[in-house]
């Protein structure tokens, strides 16, 4: 089937244009100027011509960091491969990459088929998957040579969270070592877990249990500090870099250092780090709080993060915005941890917001309308072997698709997301711009305010290696 969006604004990474696209089955076959011979041609030959007059015209999002179904701290992440897919296509992401998950000492073969089975048939977008590895040793290292064959081409490694996921140095030198030979990137959780966890009992032990103190002892000189000793690891092992979720201003100081000198790192941040702070927040009484624990952690308002984050994102020392998207209820999950934050699991639920919250970066004059596309969608793309199959509106890619309005204003709540999740984060924000529909490998899956996909519409991705790879 044929189908030609006309009148619409396409948005890339290098500009705006008015265009039309041309789509044929699952794949953008021209981009045509409105008003030729061509495109009037292809109008009269279109099985469906949908007018896009006010409204942008982007390549789909791509989430380059969700966690669905993640086991953590005796619960298990609310969203499901289906139901966090299905939210991430009405919020006009149609890709996203997720975790397989090898705690230590287990096969990083098993963890891995464990959690393509999870997602296999399930997902209403296209998915592709990185790998954690809980426990270096010799078969791991052999694992990841062959999981790069296999499309696999990024591993998460961890400096928190001791006994479960933490590597030591030696650990993440021999896995940089591996990537250095194979070509995957290495993507890294740098906190000073052991520090952190010091902290966290001498807190408790002085009675503070409350949300707020989780913000407190995961400081900021701990994510700088490991974030600098990951660069300096990277530097040795000669691989590339990828800080996830970075929060912190010092930290966002050690990679601008870093790629200052020439080195091969990257770092990415999320939404709420962009909106949310320590104070108003994390702290909110009777408990909300708990709403808002996530690791690496809120910051405070009172020291700027959030304005050298906007900088960094304009910069490219920041290269790209995901989610983190790891939601878990306050019934039953977050309530886990009432009695002491530890307890709280570690995570909130963004997957459905991110390309509207960003946008807000647009109508604030804080990035402009290419930047916004550059870091949802091309250079996800690009970071993780997608690109041109993803993050771009032009000839043989696929026709994952957003339509936009710039201009529809509503406020995001409980009430109207479509997460998994009995609250929301971003309760009582008013926003200006929305999806208006969302198109998957030519497939329009949300049109009219209304879901029109299935669970098993999106396909496996096999990822190349990274294009900023030097």
């Amino acid at each position: 089937m044929t189908i030609l969006i006309k009148n619409g604004t396409v948005i890339s990474a290098t500009g705006a244009d008015p265009a039309d696209v041309l789509i044929d089955g699952e794949t953008i076959v021209a981009v045509l100027q409105p008003g030729s011979e061509l495109a009037a041609s292809a109008e009269a030959g279109a099985a469906r011509v949908i007018d896009a007059a006010g409204l942008y015209v982007i390549p789909g999002g791509i989430d380059g960091h969700t966690h669905m179904e993640l086991p953590f701290g005796g619960t298990v992440a609310s969203d499901d491969f289906e139901s966090g897919t299905r939210a991430a296509a009405w919020g006009g992401t149609t890709t996203i990459i997720d975790f397989a998950v090898q705690p230590a000492g287990e096969s990083v073969r098993e963890c891995l088929d464990l959690w393509m089975g999870k997602a296999e048939g399930n997902c209403a977008i296209d998915y592709g998957m990185h790998q954690i590895i809980g426990g270096v040793d010799d078969q791991s290292l052999k694992d990841m040579d062959a999981l790069v064959d296999e499309g696999i081409t990024s591993f998460k490694l961890f400096m928190a969270y001791p006994g479960v996921f933490l590597s030591d140095d030696g650990q993440i030198l021999r896995a940089m070592q591996q990537a250095a030979g194979n070509g995957a990137l290495i993507m890294m959780h740098a906190e000073n877990g052991l520090a952190i966890d010091v902290l966290a009992e001498q807190a408790v032990e002085r009675g503070e249990t409350a949300p707020i103190n989780h913000g407190l002892v995961r400081r900021a000189e701990f994510e700088s500090e490991a974030t600098h000793r990951a660069i300096q690891l990277a530097k040795v092992g000669a691989a590339p870099l990828y800080i996830v979720h970075l929060s912190a201003s010092e930290a966002l100081e050690q990679v601008a250092m870093a790629r200052n000198n020439g080195a091969n790192v990257f770092a990415e941040t999320c939404p709420q780090y962009l909106y949310f702070n320590v104070e108003d927040h994390l702290g909110k009484p009777d408990f909300e709080g708990a709403a808002y624990v996530c690791s690496t952690p809120l910051r405070t308002k009172h020291e700027h993060h959030q304005e050298d984050l906007w900088k960094g994102l304009r910069t490219n020392d920041l290269s790209l915005v995901a989610t983190d998207h790891c939601p878990f209820c306050m019934k039953d999950q977050k309530e886990l941890g009432r009695d002491d934050f530890r307890a709280i699991p570690n995570g909130i639920g963004g997957v459905e917001h991110r390309m509207d919250m960003i946008y807000q970066g647009v109508t604030t004059g804080e990035i402009s309308l290419p930047r916004w596309v550059e870091l949802c969608s091309t250079t996800p793309a690009r970071m993780f072997g997608l690109y041109p199959q993803k993050g771009t509106i032009q000839p043989g890619s696929d026709a994952d698709i957003v339509l936009y309005d710039p201009k529809r204003e509503w406020t995001i709540s409980v009430d109207n997301h479509h997460m998994n999740i009995d609250m929301s984060a971003y309760e009582g924000i008013d926003v200006t711009g929305h999806v208006h529909s969302v198109m998957s490998r030519g497939r329009m899956i949300i049109e009219n305010d209304a879901y029109h996909g299935s669970p098993g519409d999106g396909k496996y991705l096999r990822r190349g290696l990274s294009q900023y790879l030097i």
